[in-house]
């Protein structure tokens, strides 16, 4: 809301705040009034000004996820992946494949990919190696209203591409 002020020198001050920018104006009455005149101009200016020196939007992602009826689930279709003991691995290798990015995956999901896999990491192991992965920051996670979510990691995406 714009304000006006005037200190103890005479000096005459025109303050005003929109959103996240603020402009102050100062100096004598005339010279003040004058240049609200042109504020128009100088706002625009201003607001060109300002646009290079805004922080990047951050993007919200909301994900929204249903349990998967018991008749659909043994009819799904899961990935395929290559052979591995190692059980951060086969996440991984899961979350790569387009089936892992479309959309972040539960808990039970990775569960049930990793059967159709032929391979064996208990539940509680699983929840082990996905806190891991994700404290390493090769994956990442989201609480939903079905439980947590996890999807690979941008900065993993990218640099397993070439390898």
């Amino acid at each position: 809301m714009p304000q006006k002020t005037k200190t103890a020198h005479g000096d005459f001050t025109f303050r005003a705040k929109i959103g996240e920018c603020e402009i102050e104006l100062n100096g004598n009455r005339e010279e003040v009034m004058k240049t609200i005149e042109d504020l128009p101009n100088l706002m625009s200016n201003v607001h060109k000004a300002f646009e290079t020196a805004k922080p990047k939007k951050v993007t919200t992602l909301t994900v929204k996820t249903e349990p998967v009826p018991q008749e659909k689930a043994s009819s799904q279709e899961y990935p395929r992946i290559s052979a591995t003991e190692n059980c951060d691995e086969a996440v991984l290798r899961i979350l790569e494949t387009d089936w892992g990015k479309w959309r972040p995956r539960t808990i039970d999901e990775l569960k049930e990919t990793l059967r159709a896999n032929q391979m064996d990491c208990p539940g509680r192991m699983l929840n082990t190696v996905l806190t891991g992965l994700v404290k390493q920051g090769k994956i990442r996670r989201w609480n939903t209203d079905a439980g947590n979510v996890y999807i690979l990691a941008e900065k993993e995406a990218l640099g397993l591409k070439g390898k």
